[in-house]
């Protein structure tokens, strides 16, 4: 698995995937269970959608060698 999930998008996964989980336990809705996928795929680094669509929000950096 190669990280897809940059900085922002991250951080704005695990912010939804905590408000759904609480929303589902506060009205008693099973739709709290989708906060779990919001908060997995942002601590993981990883989302299986982006690799099917070939889409990365993960910026990477170029190093050069020192010679």
């Amino acid at each position: 698995m190669t990280a897809n999930v940059g900085g922002i998008d991250k951080t704005l996964r695990i912010i939804a995937g905590i408000v759904v989980i609480a929303l589902g336990i506060i009205y008693s809705s099973w739709w709290g269970l989708a906060g779990v996928v919001f908060l997995a795929t942002g601590l993981m680094n990883f989302c299986p959608a982006y690799s099917l669509l070939k889409v990365s929000t993960n910026k990477k950096i170029k190093t050069e060698k020192i010679k």
